[in-house]
């Protein structure tokens, strides 16, 4: 499977400031994929459920730690599901709220 799509995982923590406030910081951890739209089937079962299925990225499972948001093409994306195979590991996930 082609993986040259560049994909971003995006993962949170919270770092106190020197005035003792929590603040959130991101990092993002550049990996390569394969990106396909959600199929039909999973468009209309995620649907049922009350999400919007947008992208199924395939990455090598190492890469992946459990990361909910992921960037592609300057778009976010949030994970809903996951599904191993393999060495690989297939996110689908949907358009982040803010991001329409």
């Amino acid at each position: 499977m082609d993986k040259s799509e560049v994909l971003f995982l995006i993962s949170s923590s919270y770092i106190k400031n020197d005035n003792g406030v929590f603040e959130s910081m991101e990092t993002k951890k550049q990996i390569f994929c394969s990106a396909d739209s959600a199929s039909q089937s999973e468009f209309f079962n995620g649907g049922l459920n009350g999400l919007k299925p947008q992208k199924k990225f395939t990455l090598f499972k190492y890469d992946y730690n459990d990361e909910e948001v992921v960037e592609f093409k300057n778009k976010r994306y949030t994970v809903y599901r996951t599904y191993e195979k393999d060495d690989d590991i297939e996110l689908y996930t949907e358009l982040r709220k803010g991001n329409e």
